[in-house]
């Protein structure tokens, strides 16, 4: 053999050589991240329990949510009501939301369900169907959303045969689901909302949270709310908060994560937070541990977020807000959900509405419940009332959501 064909196969060998040690060293480097994550939610849910937020829905005899209900969630920014939605519930949202993701488009801008018939929102002016690639985060590092997402969640690789694209949030949820419209007007919940934001209190928006397992998008770290964040009177309760309705349960894999008391701490530097840890898996972090039917009411200041779902089990949230009246009155905001606008007294009773068409078609499903009275609308000439052709009425409701 001629030297420089001695010398092309020392090089190959080389080459092989580096090759091998840099998929070892790969392998370590994945080996590592996978215990550091196992580890990180491991504690992360220990952690999360240990808190004391969590427990049954109860009320004081003045019907206000009881006081440790209300010094929890004060301190910690979020609390878990344990088995709200029974099983006859959770049944019917299943149905309705399977039927709902079926008649959806077939793909990302497809105008045909997969039976080949007109998709579900096709024709909505109001924005619906949201899609994402299999494990990615498609607000993280983004102008999205108003910039609220400034750092990017890790994005593992998916399994190949997983689609390109898949929905992974809805919008204006009401409109397609009787299901859904029912769970709005659980009187307990509305009850809980009128105790923390008064009995004047007013609708945000309605989503589905869609997070299947080896496929759900991650929500970047942010915190909710845009206008209000420079104002003299902000306090923890400005910006609202909202019910997580959780459909199959939520764990430290699937569900969403927050930084319990970060409510109270106005607007915070969250690319410096993560850039401060070293990583986006925060320190300070609990993940929202739900078993099916729990409700999780949550306050949109707390920097939250979520992780692509690499687990085995699928989180589906039936997502519903609220705010105090004087969030809202007179604002001008918008831009996010909804063109922006100024919320007038008029544009707060045409979305309230929703409320009342809720509570007359809860109240038709469960006639022996005690109904919530949104105290708003005694009196008003003008009754809602529910019946099977109502969600053709709410067509683009969410065109006058109450986003701040």
């Amino acid at each position: 053999m001629s030297p420089s064909g001695i010398k092309i196969d020392i090089f190959l060998e080389f080459v092989k050589f580096t090759c091998k040690v840099a998929i070892s060293l790969l392998r370590i480097v994945i080996f590592r991240e996978v215990v550091f994550m196992e580890n990180y939610f491991v504690k992360g849910e220990r952690k999360a329990l240990a808190l004391g937020n969590r427990g049954p829905i109860h009320f004081g005899s003045d019907g206000r949510l009881s006081q440790h209900i209300c010094e929890a969630y004060s301190r910690y920014g979020f609390y878990v009501f344990q088995s709200v939605l029974k099983t006859d519930e959770l049944n019917e949202l299943h149905l309705d939301i399977e039927s709902m993701l079926e008649r959806a488009p077939v793909t990302e801008g497809s105008e045909l369900n997969q039976f080949g018939q007109k998709a579900l929102g096709v024709d909505c002016k109001a924005p619906t169907f949201f899609w994402a690639a299999p494990l990615s985060d498609p607000f993280g590092g983004t102008p999205a959303a108003g910039g609220r997402h400034p750092v990017k969640m890790p994005e593992p690789c998916p399994d190949p045969n997983t689609p390109e694209k898949a929905i992974f949030l809805v919008l204006g949820s009401l409109q397609f689901s009787h299901a859904c419209l029912r769970v709005y007007a659980h009187p307990s919940l509305l009850r809980a909302a009128a105790t923390i934001n008064g009995e004047d209190f007013t609708p945000f928006n309605e989503a589905l949270f869609i997070k299947k397992c080896g496929v759900g998008a991650s929500v970047a770290w942010h915190q909710d709310g845009l206008t209000h964040w420079e104002s003299n009177d902000l306090d923890e309760g400005t910006h609202g908060f909202n019910f997580m309705a959780q459909l199959y349960g939520s764990t430290a894999r699937n569900g969403v994560w927050v930084v319990p008391g970060t409510h109270k701490l106005g607007k915070i530097d969250i690319k410096k937070l993560v850039e401060a840890e070293g990583s986006p898996y925060l320190g300070g972090a609990v993940p929202m541990i739900c078993g099916p039917g729990d409700v999780v009411m949550s306050n949109r200041q707390l920097v939250h977020g979520s992780f692509a779902n690499t687990g085995d089990s699928t989180r589906v949230t039936v997502n519903f807000g609220f705010h105090r009246k004087s969030s809202v009155l007179g604002v001008k905001a918008g831009g996010v959900h909804n063109a922006e606008a100024i919320y007038d007294a008029k544009r707060i009773e045409d979305r309230s509405r929703v409320i009342a068409l809720a509570i007359d078609a809860r109240r038709k499903r469960f006639p022996k419940e005690d109904s919530f009275c949104y105290k708003p609308f005694v009196g008003r000439k003008t009754k809602d009332v529910w019946n099977i052709d109502s969600l053709e009425t709410l067509k683009d409701y969410n065109l006058l959501d109450l986003s701040i």
